[in-house]
């Protein structure tokens, strides 16, 4: 009993994707894409060179187009933020005089105690400052 070609081609896709299941590096499931192309070229009726053209070509134009995506994504921060990150840039209002000594400000429709960034600063009740930092329970302003 002889295997056509497309059959080991497919073998082949499937023992490139334990690896990538394995060690979720997509260079690996990009090979399996190729061997899967390398075996419908096999099964239209093309030679073994034609098929090892395939699969190289498919391959590696899906590592040079993809890979450069994936990683443009991996760096890039995510969207949602949330807890104290998502105050920081915000908008407050004060509510008792910010300086050194402290004071409060009403920030996303909670009450927080506040410093000012620069220490010889200061804000008086009604008006709007940014938030910079969260500095354990107190919000650094400016």
């Amino acid at each position: 009993m002889d295997i056509d070609a497309w059959v080991w081609w497919l073998i082949g896709a499937a023992a490139l994707g334990i690896p990538l299941v394995m060690t979720a590096m997509p260079e690996f499931g990009m090979l399996a894409v190729g061997a899967v192309a390398a075996a419908v070229t096999a099964g239209l009726g093309g030679d073994v060179v034609l098929q090892v053209v395939v699969f190289a070509v498919v391959s590696v134009a899906l590592i040079a187009v993809v890979r450069p995506i994936a990683a443009r994504h991996r760096s890039q921060r995510p969207e949602l933020v949330s807890g104290v990150e998502a105050l920081k840039g915000r908008s407050a209002v004060v509510l008792e005089r910010v300086d050194a000594n402290g004071g409060r400000i009403k920030l996303a429709g909670e009450i927080w105690s506040a410093r000012p960034l620069d220490n010889e600063q200061s804000y008086e009740a009604g008006q709007e400052v940014d938030v910079v930092e969260i500095d354990g329970a107190t919000a650094v302003v400016i």
